[in-house]
């Protein structure tokens, strides 16, 4: 049963993060964690990116993730919000 992964993103970014964040974007479905990713707004300084995948990648995708949000410094910037499903 597919599981939704769900990112908090601020609004607010310079172009160099900008360019992090669409590289874990780029990165999550050519490792095959999902097809596409979409969004949404929440509020004036933030969007929310989701994607779903399989039960059976949803904690590699998390770890993932989160090991690209340490590497990328990017804790500012993403929270990675509990999954849906």
């Amino acid at each position: 049963m597919p599981v939704t992964i769900r990112l908090k993103i601020s609004r607010d970014i310079d172009t160099a993060t900008e360019k992090k964040v669409l590289k874990l974007r780029g990165c999550l479905i050519a490792r095959g964690f999902t097809d596409i990713i979409h969004f949404e707004e929440d509020g004036p300084e933030h969007y929310i990116h989701y994607f779903t995948t399989e039960t059976a990648l949803v904690n590699e995708a998390r770890e993932y993730i989160a090991d690209c949000i340490v590497t990328e410094s990017l804790s500012d910037t993403i929270e990675l919000l509990p999954e849906k499903g």
